[in-house]
């Protein structure tokens, strides 16, 4: 892809495609073709814009309905939120531990998830989109959060999950010393019949690999990253306990109880490319502070 400069005018993205379809005698289907090549744009998305004239040439410039005001579908319940990247196309946001990902569709539910949140900053900057995460993570994991901020950008951030270009890294604190042997963890995982919230490794499950790269050993604890080829519900947790290895404060899956309240586990890096550049987005979430003290806790026994 090698679209380097673009402009949004309102509810338009401004592009300049070159002679390619400018000096084309069907500049139509020079539109069509060069949308589908440089921007690997959407069939269904395409057609779509056609139908209801949201695609524009005018002179050397070309117009696509993009950013068209939609609505944002979750009720906005004020929380502050650490925005740590955003442009027209994506948001990412830090999600705090103790924090639900999205409503669970319980109307007495009260609790205000990241959805919530990230619904009312939506609400006070202007920003008429719907609230479209493109990932998760555990209600005590912290880390970066990818939103897609409009159809376009969902669609191709959604089909990037599915590729697995997506890279999502995290770090843990993990009981025990992890032998240097423990790389890769290749263990199918599937529900637990006996726990409705657990889950375990099980030769009928989804397939789940982990990629485990050790950090530093403590005498009882272990700082690991791990990287997935898969997204699993409670990978990382189920993966650590199977092998040994629960993460600390992870009482669900075997861990040892300790003051930071729930699993140590954190994502401290999200890498994908730009929707419409292709550009590698690289966005980094600091430790949070308990897990920086479990740290220095388990660093000193």
């Amino acid at each position: 892809m090698s679209i380097k400069s673009w402009k949004r005018r309102g509810d338009w993205l401004e592009l300049m495609p070159g002679k390619v379809v400018t000096g084309s005698s069907d500049k139509q289907m020079a539109v069509e073709q060069w949308l589908q090549s440089e921007l690997q744009f959407p069939e269904k998305m395409l057609r779509q814009l056609q139908a209801n004239q949201g695609i524009q040439l005018a002179g050397d410039r070309l117009r696509l309905a993009l950013f068209a005001s939609r609505p944002i579908e979750v009720e906005p319940r004020w929380a502050e939120i650490d925005v740590l990247y955003e442009d027209d196309f994506v948001l990412v946001v830090h999600k705090p531990a103790g924090m639900k990902l999205h409503p669970d569709g319980s109307r007495v539910d009260t609790a205000i998830t990241l959805d919530h949140a990230v619904a009312s900053y939506y609400e006070m900057n202007g920003i008429q989109a719907s609230v479209r995460h493109v990932h998760r993570l555990d209600e005590d994991t912290t880390g970066p959060v990818l939103y897609a901020k409009n159809v376009f950008a969902l669609a191709k951030l959604d089909e990037a999950m599915r590729n697995k270009e997506i890279g999502r890294h995290y770090v843990a604190i993990a009981g025990g010393q992890v032998p240097q042997t423990l790389q890769l963890i290749n263990a199918p995982i599937g529900k637990d019949r006996h726990h409705k919230q657990r889950r375990r490794v099980s030769p009928n499950g989804q397939e789940a690999i982990t990629h485990i790269q050790l950090v530093e050993v403590f005498p009882r604890a272990t700082l690991v990253r791990l990287t997935l080829d898969t997204g699993r519900t409670h990978q990382i947790r189920v993966h650590m306990g199977y092998a040994g290895h629960a993460l600390i404060g992870d009482e669900l899956y075997g861990g040892a109880p300790d003051r930071i309240g729930r699993q140590a586990l954190h994502g401290e890096l999200l890498v994908f490319k730009h929707p419409l550049t292709g550009a590698v987005i690289e966005v980094a979430d600091p430790w949070p502070d308990d897990f920086k003290q479990l740290i220095d806790r388990v660093s000193n026994r």
